[in-house]
């Protein structure tokens, strides 16, 4: 199955968008305590990145194999997946290595472009 998956944060809020077919599944969170107000609006776009497609996973939204098509609106974050350009934020690094831990064990076909 083909889905896109579009993400969004910022200091206070994360928000994830999913259209798989015709049908688009949505989430807006606010930040647990630990994180609002004391993360970068690109950490946060991580925190987004990484909870959106946890959760895509857990509520069979996405299965295994399925194809990805994530959509970057902040091109730091598009060149560190698809070129692999390093960032040097240990936050930023955790989240990454949560985010292709899920993708490695669902075996998720992902494509990366920058919107």
């Amino acid at each position: 199955m083909d889905h896109i998956f579009h993400f969004d944060g910022d200091n206070e809020r994360i928000s994830w968008k999913i259209k798989t077919g015709d049908s688009i599944s949505e989430q807006n969170r606010e930040h647990v305590e630990m994180y609002k107000n004391k993360v970068t609006d690109l950490q946060s776009k991580y925190i987004a990145f990484h909870v959106g497609l946890f959760w895509a996973i857990g509520t069979f939204i996405i299965k295994n194999e399925d194809i990805v098509k994530v959509k970057f609106n902040e091109k730091a974050m598009f060149e560190h997946f698809k070129f692999s350009k390093e960032i040097n934020d240990e936050f930023i690094k955790n989240r990454m290595q949560f985010i292709k831990q899920l993708i490695l064990h669902r075996k998720l076909k992902m494509e990366f472009e920058l919107v």
